[in-house]
């Protein structure tokens, strides 16, 4: 739903895609609509809902022949169960990809940073998810949302990575300091800005895109594999 976020989701899914041809990467079809309606917005209660056009892009694609959806918005996940129950299609949870891509790193106690758009965090289903893994949640201060991650996620949606990277370099660092073993950049724009430039941040960071297009590669694969065998 970020244009600039949505390209980099489907470079990563070729990136942890293992092939050797063209032939051997997953099919995919994009619904790129930016103009939907905002979604940080909608779930705190500020303007109007995502839901009917999200719901419209599904039929899209199921159309377009599209067996499972994801979908490149941290956010855009407050609303995975409707869309799930409506929509007619597997829809996989950008959270459930970071806890376990958490749990292939070896992180499986103490306290994780979350940096996410005040509607990710309002919403709760990344808190929810670490606690049923028995992880903690550190977020970021209402001061650090307000003067590092949202002018980060708003940066890079203008297209001024520098500027984004120096902000959420900060964001993710203030997290580590106030105890997360690692953070989790929970808006699609925040692995852009810092993977702009390498940093002391880069190797503290999970990216939920990443962990996403990690998710589709797996579900292929096993879908792929019971098409053969059943």
């Amino acid at each position: 739903m970020g244009p600039l976020a949505a390209a980099d989701f489907l470079k990563k899914l070729v990136e942890e895609t293992p092939a050797a041809s063209d032939q051997e990467h997953i099919p995919y079809v994009a619904w790129g609509v930016p103009q939907i309606p905002d979604r940080p917005a909608a779930i705190l209660g500020r303007g109007e809902s995502p839901l009917p056009q999200m719901l419209r892009g599904i039929a899209a694609l199921k159309q377009a022949g599209a067996q499972a959806i994801a979908i490149a918005c941290n956010t855009a996940h407050y609303w995975h169960d409707d869309l799930l129950r409506q929509g007619g299609l597997p829809i996989l949870h950008i959270a459930d990809a970071v806890c376990d891509l958490l749990a292939e790193r070896g992180i499986t106690a103490g306290s994780i940073g979350l940096i996410g758009t005040e509607g990710t965090l309002h919403a709760g289903f990344f808190q929810q998810r670490f606690a049923a893994r028995g992880l903690g949640c550190i977020v970021s201060s209402a001061e650090d949302r307000r003067q590092l991650v949202l002018p980060a996620i708003a940066a890079v949606k203008a297209n001024r990575l520098p500027q984004a990277h120096t902000l959420a370099v900060q964001a993710a660092l203030r997290l580590h300091d106030a105890g997360a073993r690692a953070v989790v950049l929970a808006c699609t724009e925040t692995p852009l800005a810092i993977d702009h430039a390498a940093s002391a941040a880069t190797p503290l960071c999970i990216d939920a895109t990443r962990a996403l297009a990690r998710a589709c590669v797996s579900w292929h694969r096993q879908a792929s594999e019971t098409s053969r065998t059943g």
